[in-house]
């Protein structure tokens, strides 16, 4: 029995921890994402969200399909209302796809390089180069001493933000395609992981939350405001046809009693 008890007791307590929690929206950063919306969570206290990690595809944060096989990092940092805002953390290629790559007559060269942005970020990079064929030890030391130079200095003479757009988008790992084919013809380029270290100066282009806040009402009110008329309209439509088929019966009725007595009359 008082085992029975406290198992009840438990269930009614977790319960309760339910019912205590709230949704939040998770925001992507202000910059470059404009405070999109990429998921829910839930929570009992706004300070349990803070430090949280969230993380999605790429695909589902633009749309591009050929990136379904990168992996997009985010940690709340504050919470406002029912919005939690969060700051971009790094990516990574999921290990499958790396997998795929990599064959016994193909060489690999991949490196660890740690680097600070123009704007302060301290961050971890990690690039994979894959050859079309095996190559020697020395061919490989020197496309990695390429990539590492030029990543470096790519990282110093930009911001954190411009580098996740170059990471993401594959730009900068043209740029180490076309160094390193200098060398050794490179069949495949991939920045396999990017990691935020620390935080450097944030930037605070582009519009604030409430901004947003402001622009998804008034999406959200034109969306209903369109779809009202038409609501109105078969209101309307439905009325005329009821007051039709009055009429149609009214005149019905005023005929046959017509036709009757006309033939009475006879």
């Amino acid at each position: 029995m008082a085992k029975g008890a406290a198992a009840r007791a438990a269930a009614r307590r977790q319960r309760d921890k339910w019912k205590s929690k709230r949704w939040y929206s998770i925001r992507a950063p202000r910059n470059p994402w404009s405070f999109k919306t990429i998921g829910e969570t839930m929570a009992e206290e706004e300070e349990m969200l803070v430090g949280r990690h969230y993380e999605i595809l790429q695909y589902e944060l633009d749309g591009d399909f050929s990136k379904m096989n990168v992996k997009v990092k985010f940690r709340i940092t504050e919470v406002i209302g029912s919005d939690a805002l969060t700051e971009y953390i790094g990516h990574e290629i999921l290990k499958d796809h790396i997998r795929r790559q990599v064959r016994r007559e193909r060489g690999k060269i991949d490196d660890t390089i740690d680097l600070v942005t123009k704007d302060g970020y301290y961050i971890r990079v990690k690039p994979m180069m894959i050859s079309r064929n095996r190559i020697k030890a020395s061919q490989k030391q020197e496309m990695r001493t390429q990539a590492r130079d030029l990543i470096i200095k790519f990282g110093a003479t930009t911001t954190w933000v411009d580098m996740q757009k170059a990471t993401l988008d594959g730009t900068l790992e043209t740029q180490i395609r076309e160094a390193a084919s200098k060398i050794q013809p490179v069949r495949d380029v991939m920045i396999r992981r990017t990691q935020l270290i620390q935080s450097g100066v944030e930037v605070s282009d582009g519009p604030t939350l409430e901004e947003i806040i402001s622009q998804e009402v008034e999406v959200k009110k034109s969306e209903e405001d369109e779809e009202e008329p038409e609501g109105l309209a078969d209101t309307v439509a439905e009325a005329v046809e009821d007051v039709v088929d009055e009429i149609k019966e009214a005149v019905s009725e005023v005929t046959g009693e017509l036709k009757i007595g006309s033939g009475t009359t006879a």
